[in-house]
């Protein structure tokens, strides 16, 4: 598997956003739940419509069980994967049992090397020039998680991390950038 970075510039996010919303509401879609939950690329891949959505609206909470431990984790779902599932499940009206990031060659959700190659051409559009590929989605969450307070320990969880170290290099934080947290709760 090849070395990707996570996303830190918030510009060449927005850029992504807007490449990959003018080209694809599904691939928007599954950039957009990425970025926000932080969820692994196998779960993100195999979410069906009734993951994120109760037939009416979309649900606050995505739960996802973990096929190691079978412990059920909570991932909110704020209001730009709202607003994104919101515009995409308007536009196609796909059915509860449907995969959400379904192929358009058969039923299936779209492959790891599908999600990889629409990540990285959208990265590439946008001119990122470091190594981003499917994982870098994830990273991308825990990166900007970590750098508005978001404890480490809460990330390491997440990503079954055996160590804050582990977790640190794998969100891409630079000695620097350990010192440059602010939590300000401005109360």
């Amino acid at each position: 598997m090849e070395f990707v970075v996570p996303i830190k510039d918030i510009s060449k996010i927005n850029a992504m956003k807007n490449i990959l919303e003018s080209s694809s509401l599904r691939d928007f879609v599954l950039f957009v739940i990425g970025i926000n939950t932080g969820i692994s690329a196998q779960v993100l891949l195999n979410l069906k419509v009734e993951d994120v959505w109760d037939g009416q609206k979309t649900k606050e909470f995505l739960y996802v069980r973990d096929e190691k431990t079978s412990e059920v984790s909570e991932h909110f779902l704020n209001n730009q994967v709202h607003s994104a599932l919101d515009k995409y499940l308007e536009k196609y009206k796909l059915e509860q049992k449907d995969f959400l990031f379904k192929s358009k060659k058969n039923e299936k959700p779209i492959t790891r090397q599908q999600a990889y190659r629409i990540i990285n051409n959208a990265a590439k559009k946008a001119g990122i020039e470091e190594k981003v590929g499917l994982h870098s989605i994830r990273k991308t969450f825990g990166y900007h998680a970590y750098r508005k307070g978001v404890t480490i320990s809460i990330l390491m969880k997440m990503f079954h991390h055996n160590s804050r170290t582990e977790t640190l290099n794998y969100i891409g934080i630079t000695t620097e950038e350990k010192n440059q947290v602010r939590v300000d709760v401005n109360l």
